[in-house]
């Protein structure tokens, strides 16, 4: 048995998320049965992070075990012919035995875009917020986010089940034309961390809220001192980090 890794891209806009459901259509369940069509057997694939309906990853890391003797670039060239248009395998390689997507990662980037006028090209990629906003008001709202920290406030409570506690090494929010984008990176992330954080500083921004209640409810560790979750098609899973010996 082989631990195989795969790098890929998709457009959230017509799934339910990465994990398989009872009913409907996930990344998951596409690209394992890409693998099913390829390998002739029945594979289980792990990817870094589960993400949510709607959301997007432009390098998402998967993993699963095979004994395949398949070449990767083979393996790659095939997934990519029967895998349809919203899902792409970028990269293929054989990582090692130890590998694993998720619990071997130590470090996730997200992006997540806010457009200030409507937009036909942008729609499904990006959240158009009609309000003013004052972007150095939101910078230095979020600015005590940076560090590790209790992020009880800006998650789901489903996910409290591995603690809540991360440490957040980037977040910027940074300007182009009409488009406002926030780059953040983590060792982890909780269940709608990215999306509660974006829609608080959005309020803060709006005017909604002075500057200093983003540490106020950050301390709080109570999901309802926080903003509501910003809508997942803003977001998007850009890269995962791995310690330089897995190569990957």
């Amino acid at each position: 048995m082989r631990t195989l890794v795969l790098k890929i891209e998709y457009d959230g806009t017509d799934f339910l998320g990465w994990q398989l459901q009872p009913e409907g259509r996930t990344v998951q369940g596409v690209l394992e049965e890409a693998m099913r069509r390829i390998l002739q057997t029945e594979i289980r694939a792990t990817a870094a992070g589960r993400t949510d309906a709607g959301v997007h990853a432009a390098g998402q890391v998967v993993h699963f075990r095979s004994d395949t003797a398949m070449v990767v670039d083979r393996l790659k060239k095939g997934l990519n012919g029967v895998l349809p248009a919203d899902v792409r395998v970028l990269e293929a390689a054989r990582a090692p035995d130890d590998f694993h997507a998720r619990f071997s990662a130590v470090g996730r980037r997200y992006r997540f875009r806010i457009i200030r006028r409507p937009s036909a090209m942008r729609r499904h990629h990006a959240w158009h917020v009609a309000y003013p906003l004052d972007v150095d008001a939101m910078r230095r709202a979020c600015s005590p986010l940076v560090g590790c920290h209790d992020f009880t406030s800006f998650c789901q409570a489903t996910s409290t089940a591995d603690g809540t506690v991360c440490e957040v090494r980037e977040l910027d929010w940074v300007e182009e034309a009409d488009e406002l984008r926030l780059w953040i990176e983590a060792n982890r992330f909780l269940h709608h961390m990215v999306r509660a954080i974006v829609g608080t500083a959005v309020d803060i921004g709006r005017g909604r809220w002075p500057e200093r209640v983003m540490a106020e409810m950050l301390e709080a560790k109570d999901r309802r001192a926080a903003g509501a979750n910003a809508p997942a098609h803003g977001l998007c899973l850009e890269s995962v980090r791995y310690p330089s010996e897995f190569g990957i």
